[in-house]
Protein backbone atom coordinates (compact mmCIF):
# COMPACT_ATOMS: atom_id res chain seq x y z
CA UNK A 1 0.00 0.00 0.00
CA UNK A 2 1.21 3.27 -0.90
CA UNK A 3 1.92 5.92 2.03
CA UNK A 4 -1.34 7.65 2.92
CA UNK A 5 -1.09 11.69 3.21
CA UNK A 6 -2.63 13.67 5.71
CA UNK A 7 -6.07 14.43 5.50
CA UNK A 8 -4.65 17.97 5.03
CA UNK A 9 -2.42 16.79 2.53
CA UNK A 10 -4.61 17.61 -0.88
CA UNK A 11 -5.45 21.24 -0.41
CA UNK A 12 -8.23 20.51 -4.03
CA UNK A 13 -9.59 18.19 -2.41
CA UNK A 14 -13.14 19.34 -0.78
CA UNK A 15 -13.49 18.99 2.84
CA UNK A 16 -17.94 19.34 2.43
CA UNK A 17 -18.61 16.79 -0.33
CA UNK A 18 -15.22 15.16 -1.37
CA UNK A 19 -15.24 16.28 -4.49
CA UNK A 20 -11.40 17.45 -6.34
CA UNK A 21 -11.68 20.77 -7.36
CA UNK A 22 -11.24 22.43 -10.86
CA UNK A 23 -7.10 21.65 -11.05
CA UNK A 24 -8.76 17.63 -10.87
CA UNK A 25 -10.58 18.82 -13.91
CA UNK A 26 -7.46 19.76 -15.93
CA UNK A 27 -5.35 17.05 -15.06
CA UNK A 28 -8.10 14.80 -16.53
CA UNK A 29 -8.68 16.87 -19.51
CA UNK A 30 -5.19 16.74 -19.78
CA UNK A 31 -4.93 12.24 -19.58
CA UNK A 32 -7.81 11.98 -21.85
CA UNK A 33 -6.08 14.29 -24.42
CA UNK A 34 -2.57 12.33 -24.15
CA UNK A 35 -4.60 9.31 -24.15
CA UNK A 36 -6.27 10.17 -27.49
CA UNK A 37 -2.80 11.53 -28.57
CA UNK A 38 -1.34 8.33 -27.62
CA UNK A 39 -4.21 6.21 -29.69
CA UNK A 40 -4.77 8.02 -32.63
CA UNK A 41 -8.37 8.27 -31.59
CA UNK A 42 -8.61 11.84 -29.99
CA UNK A 43 -10.56 12.64 -27.08
CA UNK A 44 -14.63 13.42 -27.09
CA UNK A 45 -15.50 15.83 -24.15
CA UNK A 46 -18.69 17.00 -23.35
CA UNK A 47 -18.81 19.21 -20.41
CA UNK A 48 -21.39 20.93 -18.28
CA UNK A 49 -21.51 23.86 -15.22
CA UNK A 50 -24.32 23.94 -12.67
CA UNK A 51 -24.72 26.60 -10.35
CA UNK A 52 -27.75 27.11 -7.83
CA UNK A 53 -28.96 30.68 -8.74
CA UNK A 54 -28.71 33.40 -5.40
CA UNK A 55 -27.92 30.59 -3.40
CA UNK A 56 -26.31 33.30 -1.57
CA UNK A 57 -29.94 34.18 -0.51
CA UNK A 58 -30.33 30.36 1.43
CA UNK A 59 -27.30 31.33 3.61
CA UNK A 60 -28.68 33.98 4.52
CA UNK A 61 -32.20 33.15 5.22
CA UNK A 62 -30.91 29.64 7.03
CA UNK A 63 -27.72 29.79 7.81
CA UNK A 64 -24.69 28.70 6.28
CA UNK A 65 -24.92 24.89 7.79
CA UNK A 66 -27.96 24.58 6.10
CA UNK A 67 -26.18 25.79 2.54
CA UNK A 68 -23.79 23.39 3.40
CA UNK A 69 -25.90 20.34 3.66
CA UNK A 70 -27.80 21.25 0.24
CA UNK A 71 -24.61 21.29 -1.50
CA UNK A 72 -23.90 18.39 -0.13
CA UNK A 73 -27.08 16.71 -1.57
CA UNK A 74 -26.45 18.09 -4.83
CA UNK A 75 -23.32 16.80 -4.62
CA UNK A 76 -24.50 13.17 -3.78
CA UNK A 77 -27.71 13.63 -6.28
CA UNK A 78 -25.10 15.00 -9.77
CA UNK A 79 -22.20 12.21 -8.95
CA UNK A 80 -25.45 9.48 -8.35
CA UNK A 81 -26.87 10.65 -11.88
CA UNK A 82 -23.74 10.58 -13.60
CA UNK A 83 -23.15 7.07 -12.57
CA UNK A 84 -26.02 5.98 -13.64
CA UNK A 85 -26.06 8.08 -17.16
CA UNK A 86 -23.03 7.90 -18.42
CA UNK A 87 -20.86 4.87 -19.88
CA UNK A 88 -16.98 6.53 -20.14
CA UNK A 89 -14.98 7.91 -17.89
CA UNK A 90 -16.36 10.96 -16.23
CA UNK A 91 -15.37 12.97 -13.63
CA UNK A 92 -17.53 15.66 -10.96
CA UNK A 93 -15.75 18.22 -9.05
CA UNK A 94 -16.97 21.17 -7.11
CA UNK A 95 -15.85 25.07 -7.28
CA UNK A 96 -17.40 26.99 -4.97
CA UNK A 97 -21.39 26.74 -5.75
CA UNK A 98 -20.63 25.37 -8.79
CA UNK A 99 -20.36 21.48 -9.98
CA UNK A 100 -18.32 20.78 -13.37
CA UNK A 101 -18.98 17.70 -15.02
CA UNK A 102 -16.76 16.53 -17.56
CA UNK A 103 -17.04 13.04 -19.32
CA UNK A 104 -14.72 11.26 -22.54
CA UNK A 105 -18.10 10.27 -23.97
CA UNK A 106 -19.39 10.61 -27.59
CA UNK A 107 -23.22 11.30 -27.82
CA UNK A 108 -25.36 13.59 -30.02
CA UNK A 109 -25.82 17.05 -29.19
CA UNK A 110 -29.45 16.49 -28.16
CA UNK A 111 -27.97 13.36 -25.85
CA UNK A 112 -26.02 16.01 -23.95
CA UNK A 113 -28.62 18.25 -23.30
CA UNK A 114 -31.47 15.75 -22.32
CA UNK A 115 -28.65 14.42 -19.96
CA UNK A 116 -28.43 18.39 -18.66
CA UNK A 117 -32.33 18.68 -18.51
CA UNK A 118 -32.69 15.36 -16.15
CA UNK A 119 -30.04 16.73 -13.87
CA UNK A 120 -31.52 19.88 -13.79
CA UNK A 121 -35.08 18.21 -12.81
CA UNK A 122 -32.90 16.16 -10.15
CA UNK A 123 -31.00 19.07 -8.74
CA UNK A 124 -34.10 20.83 -8.37
CA UNK A 125 -36.30 18.39 -6.12
CA UNK A 126 -37.53 19.42 -2.59
CA UNK A 127 -34.37 18.86 -0.06
CA UNK A 128 -35.47 18.40 3.27
CA UNK A 129 -33.02 19.70 5.82
CA UNK A 130 -34.01 19.56 9.45
CA UNK A 131 -37.41 21.51 9.58
CA UNK A 132 -36.73 23.07 6.58
CA UNK A 133 -37.81 22.01 3.06
CA UNK A 134 -35.52 23.89 0.41
CA UNK A 135 -36.16 24.13 -3.42
CA UNK A 136 -33.02 25.18 -5.64
CA UNK A 137 -33.10 26.84 -8.85
CA UNK A 138 -30.27 24.76 -10.80
CA UNK A 139 -29.10 26.56 -13.72
CA UNK A 140 -26.69 25.04 -16.38
CA UNK A 141 -24.06 25.78 -19.46
CA UNK A 142 -23.45 22.90 -21.14
CA UNK A 143 -20.73 22.70 -24.86
CA UNK A 144 -19.08 20.23 -26.34
CA UNK A 145 -15.23 20.06 -26.26
CA UNK A 146 -13.96 21.38 -29.78
CA UNK A 147 -11.23 19.54 -31.50
CA UNK A 148 -8.13 20.39 -29.75
CA UNK A 149 -9.34 22.85 -27.22
CA UNK A 150 -7.16 22.88 -23.80
CA UNK A 151 -9.15 23.29 -20.55
CA UNK A 152 -8.37 26.60 -19.95
CA UNK A 153 -11.30 27.57 -22.95
CA UNK A 154 -13.28 24.73 -21.78
CA UNK A 155 -13.64 26.03 -18.39
CA UNK A 156 -13.81 30.07 -19.56
CA UNK A 157 -16.84 29.20 -21.85
CA UNK A 158 -18.39 27.63 -19.69
CA UNK A 159 -18.24 30.35 -16.71
CA UNK A 160 -19.28 33.13 -19.22
CA UNK A 161 -22.24 31.27 -20.55
CA UNK A 162 -23.32 30.02 -16.86
CA UNK A 163 -23.03 34.02 -15.92
CA UNK A 164 -25.62 34.70 -18.76
CA UNK A 165 -28.03 31.67 -17.62
CA UNK A 166 -27.94 33.12 -14.09
CA UNK A 167 -29.02 36.18 -15.11
CA UNK A 168 -31.94 35.12 -17.55
CA UNK A 169 -35.49 34.70 -16.06
CA UNK A 170 -37.12 31.12 -16.61
CA UNK A 171 -34.02 29.58 -18.89
CA UNK A 172 -32.22 26.79 -17.14
CA UNK A 173 -29.75 25.67 -20.15
CA UNK A 174 -27.80 27.60 -22.21
CA UNK A 175 -25.43 26.34 -24.85
CA UNK A 176 -21.43 27.77 -24.10
CA UNK A 177 -21.55 28.01 -28.02
CA UNK A 178 -23.83 31.04 -27.44
CA UNK A 179 -26.91 28.91 -29.19
CA UNK A 180 -30.34 28.38 -27.26
CA UNK A 181 -31.17 25.03 -26.55
CA UNK A 182 -32.25 23.01 -30.24
CA UNK A 183 -35.71 21.73 -30.13
CA UNK A 184 -35.41 17.93 -29.19
CA UNK A 185 -37.93 15.57 -28.16
CA UNK A 186 -40.60 17.07 -25.71
CA UNK A 187 -41.53 14.83 -22.37
CA UNK A 188 -44.76 13.63 -24.05
CA UNK A 189 -42.84 12.44 -27.41
CA UNK A 190 -40.53 10.70 -25.36
CA UNK A 191 -42.86 8.80 -22.79
CA UNK A 192 -44.38 7.76 -26.25
CA UNK A 193 -41.09 6.66 -27.52
CA UNK A 194 -40.68 4.71 -24.14
CA UNK A 195 -43.62 2.48 -24.73
CA UNK A 196 -42.80 1.95 -28.66
CA UNK A 197 -39.09 1.10 -27.34
CA UNK A 198 -39.79 -2.35 -25.60
CA UNK A 199 -41.28 -3.53 -28.56
CA UNK A 200 -38.90 -1.97 -31.02
CA UNK A 201 -35.88 -3.92 -28.95
CA UNK A 202 -34.68 -0.08 -28.25
CA UNK A 203 -33.23 -1.58 -24.60
CA UNK A 204 -30.34 -2.87 -24.33
CA UNK A 205 -28.29 -4.36 -21.31
CA UNK A 206 -24.98 -3.98 -20.82
CA UNK A 207 -22.75 -5.80 -17.73
CA UNK A 208 -20.51 -3.86 -15.57
CA UNK A 209 -18.26 -6.81 -14.53
CA UNK A 210 -17.51 -7.71 -10.60
CA UNK A 211 -14.21 -8.70 -9.37
CA UNK A 212 -13.02 -10.85 -6.01
CA UNK A 213 -10.88 -8.47 -4.37
CA UNK A 214 -8.48 -11.37 -3.05
CA UNK A 215 -7.40 -12.19 -6.88
CA UNK A 216 -9.02 -10.22 -9.64
CA UNK A 217 -10.87 -12.96 -10.34
CA UNK A 218 -13.92 -12.49 -12.31
CA UNK A 219 -16.94 -12.96 -10.32
CA UNK A 220 -20.12 -12.10 -11.93
CA UNK A 221 -21.57 -8.18 -13.37
CA UNK A 222 -24.49 -6.43 -12.80
CA UNK A 223 -26.99 -5.79 -15.37
CA UNK A 224 -27.22 -2.24 -16.45
CA UNK A 225 -30.28 -0.92 -18.67
CA UNK A 226 -29.72 1.55 -21.56
CA UNK A 227 -31.94 2.99 -23.90
CA UNK A 228 -30.99 3.59 -27.76
CA UNK A 229 -32.71 5.67 -29.07
CA UNK A 230 -33.29 6.53 -32.51
CA UNK A 231 -32.62 10.14 -32.73
CA UNK A 232 -31.10 11.12 -29.26
CA UNK A 233 -28.57 7.90 -29.13
CA UNK A 234 -27.59 6.00 -26.17
CA UNK A 235 -29.79 7.50 -22.78
CA UNK A 236 -28.59 5.87 -19.30
CA UNK A 237 -30.97 4.05 -16.92
CA UNK A 238 -31.67 7.03 -14.61
CA UNK A 239 -33.37 9.03 -17.53
CA UNK A 240 -34.96 5.71 -18.87
CA UNK A 241 -36.86 4.72 -14.90
CA UNK A 242 -37.55 9.07 -14.86
CA UNK A 243 -39.85 8.39 -18.07
CA UNK A 244 -41.16 5.12 -17.30
CA UNK A 245 -42.46 6.40 -13.90
CA UNK A 246 -43.83 9.60 -15.21
CA UNK A 247 -45.57 6.61 -17.73
CA UNK A 248 -46.47 4.65 -14.15
CA UNK A 249 -44.52 1.89 -16.38
CA UNK A 250 -41.81 1.20 -14.07
CA UNK A 251 -42.96 -2.34 -13.03
CA UNK A 252 -42.95 -3.24 -16.50
CA UNK A 253 -39.86 -2.08 -17.75
CA UNK A 254 -38.06 -4.18 -14.70
CA UNK A 255 -39.90 -7.28 -15.91
CA UNK A 256 -38.23 -6.31 -19.61
CA UNK A 257 -35.16 -5.94 -18.50
CA UNK A 258 -34.86 -8.69 -16.11
CA UNK A 259 -35.97 -11.05 -18.85
CA UNK A 260 -33.23 -9.30 -21.14
CA UNK A 261 -30.38 -9.47 -18.57
CA UNK A 262 -31.15 -13.06 -17.12
CA UNK A 263 -31.35 -13.95 -21.01
CA UNK A 264 -27.72 -12.84 -21.90
CA UNK A 265 -26.70 -14.75 -18.68
CA UNK A 266 -27.96 -17.54 -18.99
CA UNK A 267 -24.69 -19.32 -21.20
CA UNK A 268 -22.13 -17.88 -18.72
CA UNK A 269 -19.62 -20.50 -17.63
CA UNK A 270 -20.92 -21.69 -13.90
CA UNK A 271 -19.90 -19.84 -10.82
CA UNK A 272 -20.76 -16.48 -12.74
CA UNK A 273 -23.58 -14.24 -10.86
CA UNK A 274 -25.47 -11.53 -12.16
CA UNK A 275 -26.83 -8.63 -10.15
CA UNK A 276 -30.06 -6.89 -11.06
CA UNK A 277 -31.48 -3.68 -9.35
CA UNK A 278 -34.69 -3.91 -7.94
CA UNK A 279 -36.58 -0.13 -8.01
CA UNK A 280 -38.83 1.26 -5.10
CA UNK A 281 -42.18 0.43 -7.86
CA UNK A 282 -41.02 -3.03 -7.72
CA UNK A 283 -40.84 -3.37 -4.04
CA UNK A 284 -44.45 -1.80 -4.02
CA UNK A 285 -45.75 -4.54 -6.20
CA UNK A 286 -47.59 -6.91 -4.42
CA UNK A 287 -47.01 -9.53 -6.75
CA UNK A 288 -43.00 -8.51 -7.17
CA UNK A 289 -41.62 -11.89 -5.48
CA UNK A 290 -43.89 -14.37 -7.45
CA UNK A 291 -43.81 -12.54 -10.49
CA UNK A 292 -39.66 -12.02 -10.78
CA UNK A 293 -39.19 -16.44 -9.32
CA UNK A 294 -41.24 -17.11 -12.22
CA UNK A 295 -39.33 -14.89 -14.55
CA UNK A 296 -35.89 -16.45 -13.17
CA UNK A 297 -37.33 -20.19 -13.43
CA UNK A 298 -38.15 -19.48 -17.43
CA UNK A 299 -35.09 -17.98 -18.35
CA UNK A 300 -33.12 -21.27 -17.06
CA UNK A 301 -30.52 -19.09 -15.56
CA UNK A 302 -29.98 -20.80 -11.68
CA UNK A 303 -31.67 -18.02 -8.99
CA UNK A 304 -28.35 -19.57 -6.64
CA UNK A 305 -26.52 -17.27 -9.32
CA UNK A 306 -28.45 -14.38 -8.77
CA UNK A 307 -28.36 -11.16 -6.53
CA UNK A 308 -30.77 -8.21 -6.18
CA UNK A 309 -29.56 -5.04 -5.91
CA UNK A 310 -31.93 -2.72 -3.43
CA UNK A 311 -31.07 0.80 -2.57
CA UNK A 312 -32.68 2.82 0.84
CA UNK A 313 -34.93 4.71 -1.57
CA UNK A 314 -36.42 1.71 -2.75
CA UNK A 315 -37.31 0.52 1.28
CA UNK A 316 -38.60 3.91 2.29
CA UNK A 317 -42.28 3.12 1.19
CA UNK A 318 -44.03 0.11 3.34
CA UNK A 319 -41.34 -1.70 4.63
CA UNK A 320 -43.27 -4.94 5.78
CA UNK A 321 -44.26 -5.23 1.97
CA UNK A 322 -40.54 -4.74 1.20
CA UNK A 323 -39.24 -6.90 3.59
CA UNK A 324 -41.35 -10.10 3.27
CA UNK A 325 -40.99 -9.74 -1.20
CA UNK A 326 -37.16 -9.63 -0.10
CA UNK A 327 -37.66 -12.73 2.55
CA UNK A 328 -39.59 -14.68 -0.27
CA UNK A 329 -36.70 -14.08 -2.85
CA UNK A 330 -33.97 -14.99 -0.55
CA UNK A 331 -36.23 -18.34 0.19
CA UNK A 332 -36.02 -18.66 -3.29
CA UNK A 333 -32.55 -18.84 -3.21
CA UNK A 334 -31.35 -15.58 -4.41
CA UNK A 335 -29.38 -13.21 -2.94
CA UNK A 336 -29.85 -9.44 -1.85
CA UNK A 337 -27.15 -6.58 -1.52
CA UNK A 338 -27.97 -3.51 -0.43
CA UNK A 339 -27.24 -1.24 -2.83
CA UNK A 340 -25.29 2.64 -2.10
CA UNK A 341 -24.70 2.00 1.25
CA UNK A 342 -23.10 5.34 2.64
CA UNK A 343 -25.04 7.50 -0.11
CA UNK A 344 -26.58 9.08 2.10
CA UNK A 345 -28.62 8.44 5.68
CA UNK A 346 -27.97 4.99 6.67
CA UNK A 347 -30.87 3.73 9.02
CA UNK A 348 -29.44 0.52 10.09
CA UNK A 349 -31.96 -1.31 11.12
CA UNK A 350 -32.59 -2.40 7.58
CA UNK A 351 -29.22 -4.46 8.44
CA UNK A 352 -31.48 -6.13 11.08
CA UNK A 353 -34.52 -6.82 8.92
CA UNK A 354 -33.19 -8.02 5.59
CA UNK A 355 -31.81 -11.19 4.51
CA UNK A 356 -29.24 -9.46 3.42
CA UNK A 357 -25.64 -11.05 1.90
CA UNK A 358 -23.79 -7.93 0.87
CA UNK A 359 -23.26 -4.18 1.75
CA UNK A 360 -22.43 -2.45 -1.60
CA UNK A 361 -20.49 0.45 -1.02
CA UNK A 362 -21.37 3.73 -2.80
CA UNK A 363 -18.72 4.74 -4.64
CA UNK A 364 -18.15 8.06 -2.16
CA UNK A 365 -17.21 5.66 0.32
CA UNK A 366 -14.16 4.76 -1.64
CA UNK A 367 -13.29 7.97 -4.02
CA UNK A 368 -10.60 9.58 -0.84
CA UNK A 369 -9.17 6.55 0.67
CA UNK A 370 -5.83 6.71 -0.82
CA UNK A 371 -5.13 10.24 0.33
CA UNK A 372 -7.75 10.46 3.10
CA UNK A 373 -7.15 8.63 6.49
CA UNK A 374 -10.57 9.62 7.66
CA UNK A 375 -11.94 8.13 4.54
CA UNK A 376 -9.85 5.26 4.96
CA UNK A 377 -10.95 4.53 8.53
CA UNK A 378 -14.91 4.99 7.40
CA UNK A 379 -13.98 2.33 5.18
CA UNK A 380 -12.46 -0.07 8.15
CA UNK A 381 -15.48 0.85 10.58
CA UNK A 382 -17.71 -0.67 7.56
CA UNK A 383 -16.13 -3.73 6.47
CA UNK A 384 -15.71 -5.11 10.47
CA UNK A 385 -19.28 -3.90 10.64
CA UNK A 386 -20.44 -6.20 7.88
CA UNK A 387 -18.18 -9.09 9.26
CA UNK A 388 -20.07 -8.78 12.70
CA UNK A 389 -23.03 -9.26 10.67
CA UNK A 390 -22.16 -11.94 8.70
CA UNK A 391 -22.16 -9.80 5.43
CA UNK A 392 -19.69 -9.62 2.49
CA UNK A 393 -18.84 -6.01 1.19
CA UNK A 394 -18.51 -5.12 -2.68
CA UNK A 395 -16.93 -1.73 -3.44
CA UNK A 396 -17.83 0.10 -6.48
CA UNK A 397 -16.09 2.93 -8.65
CA UNK A 398 -13.05 1.82 -8.24
CA UNK A 399 -10.90 3.43 -10.62
CA UNK A 400 -7.07 3.29 -9.68
CA UNK A 401 -4.63 0.21 -8.71
CA UNK A 402 -4.65 1.94 -5.47
CA UNK A 403 -8.11 1.95 -4.51
CA UNK A 404 -8.28 -1.65 -5.62
CA UNK A 405 -5.38 -2.78 -3.09
CA UNK A 406 -6.78 -1.07 -0.35
CA UNK A 407 -10.37 -2.72 -0.64
CA UNK A 408 -8.61 -5.68 -0.91
CA UNK A 409 -6.39 -4.78 1.87
CA UNK A 410 -8.91 -3.73 4.03
CA UNK A 411 -11.26 -6.89 3.87
CA UNK A 412 -13.72 -6.07 1.09
CA UNK A 413 -14.82 -9.17 -0.56
CA UNK A 414 -15.27 -7.80 -4.56
CA UNK A 415 -14.78 -4.58 -6.69
CA UNK A 416 -16.25 -3.43 -9.77
CA UNK A 417 -14.84 0.25 -11.29
CA UNK A 418 -13.51 1.29 -14.69
CA UNK A 419 -9.72 -0.05 -12.90
CA UNK A 420 -10.64 -3.40 -14.43
CA UNK A 421 -13.31 -3.09 -16.94
CA UNK A 422 -16.37 -1.02 -18.21
CA UNK A 423 -19.76 -1.65 -18.93
CA UNK A 424 -19.71 -3.54 -22.06
CA UNK A 425 -22.51 -5.93 -24.34
CA UNK A 426 -24.02 -8.97 -23.34
CA UNK A 427 -21.58 -10.72 -26.46
CA UNK A 428 -18.15 -8.52 -25.21
CA UNK A 429 -19.01 -9.88 -21.97
CA UNK A 430 -18.93 -13.89 -22.96
CA UNK A 431 -15.79 -13.06 -24.70
CA UNK A 432 -14.36 -11.33 -21.74
CA UNK A 433 -15.44 -14.37 -19.32
CA UNK A 434 -13.18 -16.86 -21.46
CA UNK A 435 -9.99 -14.84 -20.94
CA UNK A 436 -10.23 -13.65 -17.55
Amino acid sequence: MSELRPPDADPGRDSLTGLGGTDAARRKLAEWAEQGAQSGEGTTVHALLLGIRRFDAINLAYGKAVGDAALAEVANRITHYAADELDGPWLVVRSGGKFLIIANEACSRERWRLFAEQLADRAARTIPIGGTRLRLSPRIALLRGLAGEGAESLLDRLGQTLAVAERQQGRRLLWADGEATRAGRTSAQLEVDLLAAIDGDEIEVVYQPQFSALDDRLTGAEALARWNHPRLGRIGAGTLFTIAERLDHVVPLSRHIARLALAGARKWPGGLRLSLNITPSDLAAARMADDLIGIVRESGFPASRLTLEVTEQALLGDMKLAQAGLDTLAAAGMRIALDDFGAGFCNFRYLKLLPLTYLKLDRSMVDGIVDDRRDLDVLRGIVAMARALGLEVIAEGIESDAQRQIVAEEGCTFYQGFVKAQPMSAAEFRRFSKVN
